[in-house]
């Protein structure tokens, strides 16, 4: 077994079975939504779909992008795809450099057959982009025919993975030239460490109009890298652990600064994705839950999470007296004082 495909598996079964989570609060569970006692609606007329990438979400739901390359990942890729063929959700694959580096491995992203309807997103990491023309970076998308191409940020993830990047140079001029050549759209993601108003000024200067914040409180990638490395570096994970911005700060920072949002980094079920949605994000993603309610139940335990979330999301809608997710963010809300502290007075 190669040693980026130990990676991927090693990554996976931490994720599935060890505490890997910040110990801090995304401070989504700040936002607190009024109940409605005399919504002037029924449940029929709830829509959560929206219209994304040129596909139709039956939901504002991706499940995020999280593995490939191994024949484990394979099968957990399909399963999460046919749950979201049959649920009308988005989802992505993960890092395609095991692909790029090892094109045998290419058939563990390829959905299409399983999941013919889906939104679906390719994944590279930016240092890869950096690396590479913006016809190879068209050419990873078109393979596995996805619809857009997410390029992920994880400096603090990489300073603590043994094998890790160290020179980020670079990455922003291959980001705008993607922008200005890319075929599809693209998303810049972050990967657990949430997103600045300044990173956001620089992304907007770049022509970048899609953001996944993914920020603190959910899974802690330096976390996983601590678990997995020498002493050293379980020390400097231990440290980094919890550093980031908090997913509820992020996602005011990129709706203030116009983007299309989505939010992730945390999200754990229906009432953290209507507070995401007040806040302004368009559409939610997620990871950790769907990863392990496949590894306990399969294909059936992702399809009860699909539909306990996306009936949760139809109920709290209602509750909060908003036929759409977009409306959330009209409708009167109590913020906390932490997350008034990471907004307020803050440029962006």
């Amino acid at each position: 077994m190669n040693g980026l495909v130990e990676r991927k598996l090693s990554h996976l079964d931490l994720c599935a079975e060890q505490d890997v989570e910040f110990s801090r609060s995304t401070l989504l569970d700040e936002v607190h939504l009024l109940h409605d006692a005399l919504p002037e609606l029924s449940l029929d007329e709830i829509d959560c779909s929206v219209d994304l990438f040129g596909r139709r979400l039956q939901a504002p739901v991706l499940i995020s992008g999280m593995t490939g390359g191994a024949a484990r990942a394979a099968e957990i890729n399909r399963g999460l795809a046919l749950v979201a063929q049959k649920f009308g959700l988005g989802m992505g694959v993960g890092s395609q450099r095991a692909m790029l580096e090892h094109p045998e491995l290419e058939d563990s992203y390829r959905l299409r057959d399983v999941a013919p309807d889906i939104l679906l997103l390719a994944n590279l990491g930016a240092v890869q982009a950096r690396d590479l023309a913006p016809a190879a970076v068209a050419e990873l998308v078109e393979r596995i025919g996805a619809d857009a191409l997410c390029i992920h940020l994880n400096p603090a993830q990489e300073l603590v993975q043994e094998e890790g990047d160290r020179d980020f140079r670079g990455c922003s001029a291959a980001l705008e030239r993607l922008c200005e050549e890319l075929p599809v759209p693209l998303v810049v993601k972050e990967t657990g460490c949430g997103m600045s108003p300044a990173l956001l000024g620089r992304l907007k200067d770049m022509g970048v109009r899609y953001v996944d914040v993914a920020g603190a409180g959910g899974t802690s990638w330096t976390g996983v890298e601590s678990l997995r490395g020498s002493s050293a570096q379980r020390l400097l994970g231990s440290e980094l652990w919890n550093w980031g911005i908090p997913t509820a700060a992020s996602v005011v920072y990129a709706h203030r600064s116009g983007f299309h949002t989505i939010a992730s980094g945390g999200i754990r079920g229906a009432l953290d994705a209507v507070r995401a949605f007040a806040l302004g994000a368009d559409t939610v993603s997620l990871a950790l839950p769907f990863l392990r309610a496949f590894t306990s139940a399969g294909e059936r335990g992702v399809m009860e999470l699909a539909q306990t979330l996306t009936e949760g999301i139809r109920a709290l809608l209602l509750l909060s007296g908003a036929r759409r997710p977009a409306e959330l963010q009209d409708q009167p809300r109590v913020l906390g004082p932490g997350l008034r502290a990471w907004t307020e007075g803050i440029d962006v």
